[in-house]
């Protein structure tokens, strides 16, 4: 927690003690005060206090201990693709998916002066979905852990030549000046969030909803392993509408694939799809069942 910016620490600390009186309503998230994943928090959960961690994992630890009920992390963006080490994390912290949330993304440039500008910091994922405007301005982009705190650091410089890019929130809690708002590349700019919890959901609760699941499996490291594990899926006909593949290990040998399909265990259908996917495969892990946030086809 203490390594926020000093100007994001007051705020911290108040959200931080409001979680700690009632973590069974306390929601984790990634950032400073002020970040996407902080409006995200507040805009899927109303009810729930929001806490700010530092890292990804700060986040998810947050939940395996018992500071925070559920947790809420970025997990893909409609223009610069999966946010980094997340399919990594996401299996690794015993946790499971109990819902997701689809939030419109807009970035503000903003700065203690009016430019030019050299530098803007900004999360990795910002950068990434504002680089062309960052490009015909010539403005360097320097990563940050979070955008907000990208905010919180520039007011912390004091250096008027360089910017950051962030919510709008961030430039009134940080006692920045907004100089150009929407400055993503796209009008559309999405991010989906999962939310995280130490129990899954039960069946009980997705009754009667249009659900998802999202799983992980490693294929076998033979000819047509992944068609013969996804074959199943289109004979039983089941919608696959995410398949990202990513390698465990240094030899590069195991290939394990994060999917989300249309449907949940129980209906026969997805029962028999699972059941030849994980005939084929090594391993297969189901990380969640949950509502969905939006129609998918």
């Amino acid at each position: 927690m203490r390594s926020f910016p000093a100007p994001a620490l007051e705020l911290v600390d108040r959200m931080r003690v409001a979680a700690a009186a009632d973590p069974a309503r306390a929601i984790a998230f990634q950032g400073s005060p002020g970040a996407n994943s902080h409006r995200a928090a507040t805009e899927a959960r109303p009810e729930m206090h929001p806490l700010p961690c530092f890292s990804f994992e700060d986040a998810l630890e947050a939940v395996k201990d018992g500071r925070a009920a559920q947790a809420i992390i970025p997990i893909e963006n409609s223009q610069h693709g999966r946010v980094a080490d997340i399919h990594f994390l996401l299996p690794e912290s015993g946790l499971f998916i109990v819902g997701e949330y689809f939030m419109p993304i807009h970035h503000a440039l903003m700065a203690l002066g009016s430019g030019p500008f050299e530098a803007a910091y900004s999360h990795p994922q910002a950068l990434g979905q504002s680089r062309h405007y960052l490009r015909t301005r010539g403005i360097v982009p320097l990563s940050h852990a979070d955008t907000a705190g990208a905010a919180a650091y520039v007011a912390e410089r004091g250096d008027p030549t360089v910017a950051a890019i962030a919510p709008a929130l961030a430039a009134e809690l940080y006692g920045l000046t907004i100089i150009e708002h929407n400055v993503e590349d796209s009008a559309d700019n999405m991010t989906r969030f999962v939310i995280l919890a130490r129990q899954p959901l039960g069946h009980e609760a997705l009754d009667g909803r249009p659900v998802m699941t999202t799983f992980i499996f490693e294929v076998k490291n033979i000819p047509a392993a992944l068609y013969k594990s996804l074959g199943g899926f289109a004979t039983n006909g089941v919608n696959m509408t995410k398949l990202e593949s990513y390698q465990q290990g240094t030899s590069f040998a195991a290939t394990t694939f994060y999917a989300d399909i249309i449907g949940a265990p129980g209906d026969p259908a997805v029962d028999r799809a699972l059941e030849e996917c994980a005939f084929h495969s090594k391993q297969l892990r189901i990380l969640g069942c949950y509502q969905q946030a939006r129609a998918r086809g």
